[in-house]
């Protein structure tokens, strides 16, 4: 729901603020006023074309900005937080800006986030639907056409199953198109892949083999300065290791005689010595460690093997290295994950004939996921159909009409795929017949700009007949009295009144029989060069935007309907602003 919108130097609006009503706001004031900038102002933020020509006299950008109440499940919320706009949309309101210089590009805002303009565009397909002679062009469109029939009948549920079906289907297809046609590269990957399996395998290599060889290697190549360093180590630590003079004393032995020593001292009361001759034999036990392990690094030295073969060894290993590593884990998860791939490319005749079964059995599903699509579409169709052509007939359009065709495509059992598309089966339009014995034309091509907005009015209202509760979304109405009048007028004010039950709806009317169904009305009007205290004399005219009630409304309605404010005028608005409530 729009909150506010704001305006500053658009066109002649030097500034305006608007605080349209929950339900239904009328704007209102005489033709030439500048109503149409309020308009443009709402596309503007709508992410709509810019131009710098809009910006008003003296001013060097225009600006607007638009506040927007929001669900947590409203979509727009979910658009705004894919564009990284978190804060704002958690807090249940959405701020669209936009301006525009006189010289350069426009500069979107998100709720305080600059954000490129089809962001505004998708954010506010959600928030805000313009029923102008130029928006509403849009529902000319096949796609337009599909997506409200598809939301009077309702069928999320059937779409959402349609589109897994169509799109298992579509992956299948480009898979068996890549095996069946890309024979020639599908081999030639395969053959590469086999050949390249195969060797590694030949090889077998070892996670951190290749490591372990070079460190081997290196022990090889320095055995006899390592046995020289261990045997000097283990001399001087222990002696009788090594079948030597055994009389010799070693670092063990003495640490041993030192401990012996400290506890042959006795004196009472002080645990001094033998603390210290514990300790000792930490570090004898410690040293015993030490030898025992350089002695079986002598032992793991005589078994170290042949160098030539672990050269060799490394070599092969590292070919694979180069090859697919850049180290030996590389290699091997490239050739787990090529084994894979071999099979998938695998293209023999029983794997194709395999393939080609399971796309039939995916075209078989997504074709009678189409049907019931289609089934539950042409239903909601003719309902569709005789409701907004009741409808049509209270808003002063007897004999007009509106069919809802929905054409299914003649199913095609050679491929389906000629049959189907990402939407279903169907072609659909909305034939508008303008008057009696007039022939059936597609909507857009066949009705007035008045015409057209009371036909979209029509559907509006069918729509929020069936969705039965309030919608999180914005109504905005222009030119949808074009050509109507008298009785015919109020009951367009009264249907309109009837939307706004469950959504926001801004119409901006010539009408008092409209206006006056309205909780709020905002008067647009001129005034003349010199009027704004902040720039006296320099802009020429201007427009107001001002929020009428009380008897400043009932003035407003009285211009309406007879141009004055006579003594008669003045009760007939009375009158009608009275009557004006359900």
């Amino acid at each position: 729901m729009l909150e506010e919108l704001e305006i500053r130097d658009l066109g002649p609006i030097h500034h305006a603020r608007l605080a349209p009503s929950s339900a239904m706001t009328a704007i209102t004031g005489e033709t030439g006023a500048g109503k149409s900038m309020l308009l443009s102002a709402i596309r503007l933020i709508s992410g709509g074309p810019a131009q710098s020509r809009r910006v008003g006299p003296g001013a060097q950008e225009a600006w607007a900005q638009g506040v927007f109440a929001v669900a947590q499940d409203n979509p727009a919320v979910m658009q705004a937080k894919d564009a990284g706009v978190d804060a704002a949309a958690d807090e249940g309101e959405l701020y669209l800006s936009r301006t525009v210089p006189v010289n350069g590009r426009s500069r979107s805002v998100l709720s305080g986030h600059t954000v490129p303009r089809s962001v505004l565009q998708k954010v506010s397909e959600h928030l805000v639907t313009i029923h102008g002679q130029a928006d509403q062009l849009r529902i000319a469109s096949a796609a337009r056409q599909r997506e409200v029939l598809d939301a009077y009948a309702g069928d999320a549920e059937l779409l959402e199953a349609y589109g897994k079906a169509w799109n298992a289907l579509k992956v299948m297809d480009e898979r068996l198109d890549a095996l069946e046609h890309q024979q020639a590269d599908v081999r030639q990957r395969a053959d590469y892949l086999r050949e390249s399996i195969e060797r590694i395998n030949q090889v077998d290599p070892q996670p951190g083999e290749d490591e372990e060889l070079k460190a081997k290697r290196s022990r090889i190549e320095n055995a006899a300065s390592i046995q020289q360093g261990v045997n000097g180590a283990i001399a001087a630590l222990d002696a009788s290791q090594l079948d030597t003079d055994a009389d010799s004393s070693g670092a063990t032995d003495l640490v041993r005689r030192a401990a012996l020593s400290l506890r042959s001292i006795r004196v009472d009361g002080d645990d001094t010595y033998d603390q210290l001759a514990q300790r000792l034999d930490s570090i004898e036990a410690d040293l015993s460690d030490v030898v025992f392990t350089l002695s079986r690094q002598t032992d793991d030295d005589d078994d170290e093997g042949d160098l030539d073969a672990i050269n060799t060894r490394i070599h092969d290993l590292g070919e694979l290295t180069r090859r697919w590593g850049p180290g030996l884990a590389d290699v091997i998860a490239w050739r787990d994950k090529a084994a894979f791939e071999v099979e998938d490319l695998d293209a023999s005749p029983e794997k194709l004939e395999q393939l080609r079964a399971d796309r039939d059995r995916l075209a078989r599903r997504a074709l009678d996921a189409a049907r019931e699509l289609s089934a539950a579409r042409q239903k909601a169709a003719g309902d569709l159909g005789e409701r907004v052509t009741a409808e049509l007939g209270e808003l002063a359009m007897a004999g007009s009409r509106l069919d809802v065709r929905v054409v299914p495509h003649e199913v095609d059992d050679a491929d389906v795929m000629r049959t189907l598309d990402a939407h279903g089966m169907d072609d659909i339009m909305f034939a508008f017949t303008p008057f009696p014995g007039s022939e059936p034309l597609p909507m857009g091509s066949s009705a007035s700009g008045g015409e057209l907005s009371r036909l979209m009015l029509a559907l509006e209202l069918t729509i929020a007949e069936r969705r039965g509760e309030a919608a999180d979304m914005t109504f905005i109405f222009d030119e949808v009295d074009a050509g109507v009048g008298g009785k015919a007028a109020a009951e367009l004010g009264r249907r309109l009144a009837k939307l706004a039950r469950s959504s926001q709806v801004i119409v901006v009317t010539h009408l008092a029989q409209v206006a006056s169904w309205a909780q709020e009305q905002y008067q647009v009007s001129k005034g003349a060069a010199g009027t704004l205290p902040d720039e006296p004399g320099g802009i020429g005219v201007t427009t107001t935007v001002t929020r009428v009630d009380g008897e400043d409304r009932v003035r407003e309605i009285a211009r309406m309907l007879s141009g004055s404010e006579s003594g008669t005028s003045l009760d007939h608005a009375r009158e009608l602003l009275s009557a004006s409530v359900e």
